[in-house]
């Protein structure tokens, strides 16, 4: 069953176009890349620089964009269309003769190597093995009208009160179209404050996100997150600004959406984008030859998964929709919500309890999936005519999160994507018992808040620290004379539990020679403390 517009039950023509392959060529390297990393204003935005630098996060080659000379030598191959595009992967997917593709390897010496969609075309190991590789005063007494249950269940609405309503924050929705959004009654109070950044249709390849659309789905999801009909309709971040971004052509199912939405993402990192929200996901195509089966959806396989990782790895909070296929033969969470670095989002009813079609974790998939759920089934969204009704699907389940997070991450500006992600797992109902259902449960975005705060307090308050820092083998803690034992959980930058140990004032030493090079949080907790600790391993 085809899965893009993560809205339950959409139908979607079918359409196959079997003569032609869609692939993705890798080029073997970029132009002035030491330059541009030393001179970084010339590739990426200062908002992006900015929020790189205030999360500790490396520009490096993958921001350099592909080397315009080699894109139009491919446009100017016998037989091949390009059609998109990605920096991060250094890489042009293309559509064209099987033949005439496999020819660019040997016709271009730029080319490292080429895998196709079809996967059973490509006999190359190399192949496979390299993609394994403004501020204003915001309205908080909001009423939010029947729209009230989907924020209250997240406490969203405890954030407003307390002015956290998403200013400052910026969210790229990417999705399928947005019609009517330039003229909706909802959106007059986001136009009004000219919180709509900037729009671009990847498929059409124009800035018509409005009109040029074949598909309302966008609509709705931006309507969950910065809709607003007084005393009637409030999204969950009404003061945010929003890119909008359409990646997904809804009449067919072609791997080149997943290329779109890489593009997509990188525009949104040198944009300098906080959050993005992607309501879309992907498993079968119109060419069976094309599709993953469930065993791919591991987080690693599918080209958009492989790309929202990096996005992860930006810097960016990237927000998916965990599926509809609850109730089918695919069941599990699709691509990219099974990137270990996608906060992927479940569905559940108005009563908390779990929305049978919401797609389910996977003992195969890298991390707990869904992280979180929200409600899915009942949702109330604002559609393009400005009526106010319910929907059901992950669809909405995913912006209503996104919103909240956006508004969380307001509040905690310091922090980074992964410590907003591991906050909002440990408020969640079901933290210490999770499971492929619900994930971590529903979230509390107070006590969120309210966690971190304390963290923070007791960051200031108690005399605990670790070092080296970073560490290569072992590190030692420092701790008050009168702590008897105190127990440190490790975990990974995406909130997976690693291993647990004990120290004394006596014996304080940590080995951590069994992780790998990277940002981890040791969690130490006693009677007297609470404390989490960033550590990186060299």
């Amino acid at each position: 069953m085809k899965k893009r517009l993560l809205l339950f039950g959409v139908l979607c023509t079918q359409f196959m176009v079997l003569a032609q392959q869609d692939a993705w060529v890798y080029l073997k390297d970029k132009q002035n890349v030491e330059t541009s990393i030393v001179n970084p204003t010339t590739i990426l935005s200062q908002k992006a620089i900015d929020r790189k630098n205030r999360h500790n996060v490396v520009i490096d080659a993958r921001d350099v964009p592909v080397n315009e000379s080699y894109i139009t030598q491919l446009k100017n191959a016998t037989g091949i269309t390009v059609m998109a595009k990605s920096k991060w992967f250094n890489a042009v997917h293309v559509r064209g003769a099987e033949t005439d593709i496999n020819n660019l390897k040997t016709t271009f010496s730029f080319v490292d190597h080429i895998e196709f969609a079809n996967r059973s075309l490509n006999t190359s190991k190399k192949s496979q093995e390299k993609n394994q590789s403004k501020f204003t005063s915001a309205l908080t007494n909001f009423t939010y009208g029947t729209a009230a249950n989907q924020i209250e269940m997240i406490k969203g609405e405890q954030l407003h009160l307390a002015n956290y309503t998403g200013t400052g924050m910026t969210v790229a929705v990417i999705d399928a179209g947005f019609p009517n959004v330039n003229n909706m009654a909802g959106f007059q109070r986001l136009r009004n404050a000219n919180n709509i950044l900037g729009t671009y249709d990847f498929v059409g390849r124009d800035t018509d996100v409005y009109t040029n659309t074949t598909s309302n789905h966008g609509t709705l999801v931006l309507s969950t997150m910065a809709g607003y009909i007084e005393n009637q309709f409030v999204g969950t971040a009404p003061d945010a600004s929003y890119y909008l971004f359409i990646t997904e052509y809804a009449p067919t199912e072609n791997p080149v959406e997943e290329s779109y939405w890489v593009e997509a993402a990188e525009l949104a990192d040198s944009l300098g984008v906080d959050v993005i929200n992607s309501s879309l996901g992907y498993t079968t195509y119109d060419n069976a030859n094309y599709s993953y089966s469930p065993s791919d959806m591991n987080g690693n396989t599918a080209y958009i998964s492989k790309g929202a990782n990096i996005a992860f790895e930006k810097g960016i909070l990237v927000v998916n929709s965990a599926g509809n296929d609850g109730n089918t033969s695919w069941q599990i969470v699709v691509a990219p919500a099974d990137a270990a670095g996608v906060f992927s989002i479940g569905a559940v009813q108005s009563n908390g309890l779990y929305a049978t079609f919401s797609s389910r974790g996977n003992i195969t998939q890298p991390t707990r999936k869904p992280d979180v759920v929200a409600q899915g089934q009942g949702s109330v969204v604002i559609f393009e005519n400005d009526v106010i009704a319910s929907a059901n699907g992950t669809s909405f389940s995913s912006p209503i999160m996104s919103g909240g997070l956006a508004c969380l991450w307001q509040a905690l500006p310091n922090k980074t994507n992964a410590e907003i992600m591991q906050l909002v797992r440990e408020s969640a109902s079901q933290y210490n018992s999770p499971d492929y259902f619900l994930g971590y449960g529903i979230p509390n975005l107070q006590t969120a808040l309210n966690l971190a705060l304390s963290i923070d307090k007791n960051d200031k308050d108690i005399a605990v620290s670790l070092f080296p820092n970073p560490v290569k083998k072992f590190a030692y803690l420092k701790l008050p004379i009168s702590e008897e034992r105190v127990s440190i959980t490790v975990f990974n930058m995406l909130g997976k539990y690693l291993f647990e140990t004990v120290v004394t004032p006596l014996n304080n030493k940590m080995d951590v020679s069994s992780l790998s090079k990277g940002v981890y949080f040791a969690k130490l907790e006693s009677n007297n403390v609470s404390k989490t600790i960033k550590f990186i391993k060299n």
